[in-house]
């Protein structure tokens, strides 16, 4: 008689759920406190380089820095976090009792997916509100060399445009539309490849089809000399969309903000590759939660007493390590092109999927 009952009792799923959820947290504390730890070390003397700089700016790198390092190490925390479960109900032989019960491997498996689906949620959600924010800002302000940087209004940093020969680059790109202001402007007034002018400004802002520079220091290579200008027009025909649309970091913008943005680069004919590659692997990325313990089912089930745990263990770890490089190799590919954008972040998910599904059933079912 088939069981079509997918999940166990209540008590039970509760204290598989419980040991799962509280030893990937416990993992993902000190995973990300030690990586924490190890970022600051190496950027600390960066910042503190920096005239003004203190211990609220080594704080302020935290608050940024910290909710990314918890986003990048969420999936490998649950898939250790599966990993040490599993190995403990084997050890203790109470898969065995599970199984006496009557209960199927994956009826056993069926909370700990259950409650990955709903931390899937959490870390799409914790990405949207908070990492994306400290991304932006993190990336604008270690771009300006950890100096002062302009309130956060969709800040982009360190942005290339090209404008016929002339080469432009904007340390700081902040607003929308005609409120678009760059901070820290560098120009490269060229003729074929021979450069004429490079051009210093504080700031630029949009004025009459073109921009305007403030405080701007001019090398004029003919003359051998640097001119001061107070205000100089440049780069006649250039719209300030061509400075918003020129970098956009899927990581560095919430999901509805980057589906506007590739909306608009095409409109302007710019590649969106990369981008939509971007917002597909929003959602994809957070889901790997799911598969971690389906692929960590390996240590979970053959007898403890057959001495092959630990290899068990170990090869429930090698596939979810071989997800996670074969996710970012397909990311990759995306962003270049060579894939699809929606296959180079699903493809990975739906192929794991299938081999942890296929390995659970050859070895147990």
């Amino acid at each position: 008689m088939i069981n079509l009952n997918f999940f166990p009792s209540w008590r039970l799923a509760r204290y598989t759920v419980w040991l799962y959820v509280s030893r990937s947290l416990a993992v993902l504390l000190s995973l990300s406190i030690v990586l924490m730890m190890l970022n600051l070390l190496s950027e600390s003397g960066k910042i503190l380089a920096v005239p003004g700089n203190g211990e609220g700016e080594l704080w302020s790198y935290v608050g940024y820095r910290y909710p990314q390092l918890l986003s990048f190490a969420f999936p490998f925390s649950f898939l250790l976090g599966a990993l040490i479960t599993f190995t403990t109900l084997n050890q203790n032989s109470e898969v065995v009792a599970m199984k006496a019960a009557g209960l199927s491997a994956h009826q056993l498996l069926a909370p700990l997916i259950a409650a990955s689906l709903a931390v899937a949620g959490f870390a799409f959600a914790f990405n949207e509100m908070i990492v994306v924010k400290g991304s932006r800002q993190l990336s604008a302000w270690s771009d300006n060399n950890y100096q002062p940087v302009p309130p956060d209004s969709g800040i982009l940093s360190n942005v290339w445009v090209v404008s016929g020969d002339d080469l432009v680059q904007a340390r700081i790109v902040t607003g929308r539309g005609t409120g678009v202001r760059l901070q820290g402007v560098r120009l490269f007034e060229r003729q074929n490849i021979t450069i004429n002018r490079i051009i210093d400004a504080k700031s630029a802002r949009p004025v009459n089809g073109g921009w305007q520079l403030q405080d701007a220091s001019v090398y004029d290579s003919a003359m051998s000399a640097v001119l001061q200008r107070s205000t100089l027009d440049v780069l006649k025909g250039v719209e300030p969309q061509r400075f918003t649309l020129a970098k956009v970091d899927p990581d560095a913008q919430d999901f509805f903000s980057l589906k506007h943005d590739i909306a608009e680069m095409e409109r302007a004919g710019v590649n969106t590759s990369a981008a939509r590659t971007g917002l597909w692997h929003k959602i994809s990325q957070p889901l790997s939660t799911i598969l971690m313990p389906l692929l960590a089912a390996m240590a979970a089930f053959g007898l403890a007493r057959s001495g092959k745990v630990l290899l068990r263990a170990a090869v429930g770890m090698a596939l979810g390590f071989a997800y996670f490089v074969v996710d970012n190799f397909a990311v990759a590919l995306g962003n270049i092109g060579s894939y699809p954008p929606a296959l180079a972040a699903w493809a990975p998910f739906l192929l794991f999927l299938l081999i942890g599904e296929t390995v659970l059933i050859r070895s147990e079912e």
